[in-house]
C-alpha cells in the first residue's frame, strides 16, 4: 500500500525489451538507498516489484498488462517518474490509500498558474467517470490529490508548488498521458451497492433528483 505522497523522481536510464515484456532500470538516489529484491515501488504510480539494485538505481519489470494498461511500455532513457516506497506499518499517513492499481490512463487537459499555486485539468475516461466526486481523493501518476472541479468529461486538481516541484507534474504539458488510479473505498462501496441490488445508475439518478428536489 502506499500513501500517494511522492519521496522523489527518478529517471529511466535503460529500458530493454523482452518476449514477456519490458525491464526498466531506474536512476534513483534516495529510494535506491533502502530497498530489497522483491520490495513493491509505485512507479508513476503502477506498483512494481524491485528485482535487481545498487546503491543508486534498481529495475523493475513491466509484464504484458502492465505495458498495455499503462503508459510505462512508452517510456524512454531520460524520461522521469514519480518514487514511492510502500508504506511501513508504523508509517505516517499523510496522502489516502494508493494501491498501485492503475484504474486507467488518462491525459492532461490543462494546465495553468493560479497565483502561486497550480491548476491541472484531466480528461475522465469512460469507465472512470462514476468514481470522481468534488472534494473526493484520486491519484495521478502516483499522487494523492484532491479533485477541485468535477465537469461533464474533466476534472481539475490544485498543485502546490512543492507537489509540482518534487513529481512529474512540472514537466507535464496537454495532450501528456498521465495514469489514474481511484480511491479504493469507491470500489468498495460501488461492490457492497451491487451485492445489494442497486444498479451503476441508481445513485447518480438519486443524487440528480435530489438536485431538483
Amino acid at each position: 500500500m502506499f500513501t500517494g505522497i511522492v519521496e522523489e523522481t527518478g529517471e529511466v536510464v535503460a529500458a530493454t525489451e523482452t518476449d514477456d515484456g519490458r525491464r526498466l532500470r531506474i536512476e534513483a538516489d534516495g529510494v535506491a538507498e533502502d530497498l530489497d529484491r522483491g520490495q513493491s515501488v509505485s512507479v508513476s504510480g503502477a506498483c512494481l516489484t524491485v528485482e535487481e539494485y545498487g546503491p543508486d538505481w534498481f529495475e523493475v519489470f513491466l509484464a504484458t498488462e502492465t505495458v498495455e494498461k499503462t503508459y510505462l511500455g512508452d517510456l524512454t532513457v531520460g524520461d522521469p517518474v514519480n518514487l514511492e516506497r510502500a508504506m511501513p506499518a508504523d508509517g505516517r499517513f499523510d496522502g489516502h490509500v494508493v494501491q498501485g492499481h492503475v484504474d486507467a490512463t488518462s491525459e492532461v487537459t490543462g494546465v495553468r498558474q493560479v497565483g502561486e499555486d497550480w491548476e491541472y485539468e484531466f480528461a475522465i475516461p469512460e469507465a472512470f467517470d462514476g468514481y470522481v466526486v468534488d472534494k473526493g481523493s484520486v491519484a495521478v501518476d502516483g499522487v494523492s490529490l484532491t479533485v477541485a472541479e468535477r465537469g461533464a468529461d474533466a476534472f481539475s486538481v490544485a498543485v502546490i508548488p512543492e507537489t509540482r516541484r518534487v513529481t512529474t507534474l512540472s514537466g507535464k504539458e496537454p495532450g501528456d498521458p498521465v495514469h489514474l488510479e481511484v480511491d479504493v473505498v469507491a470500489k468498495y462501496a460501488e461492490r457492497l451497492l451491487a451485492d445489494a441490488g442497486y444498479e451503476a445508475g441508481d445513485a447518480s439518478d438519486a443524487r440528480e433528483a435530489s438536485r431538483t428536489d
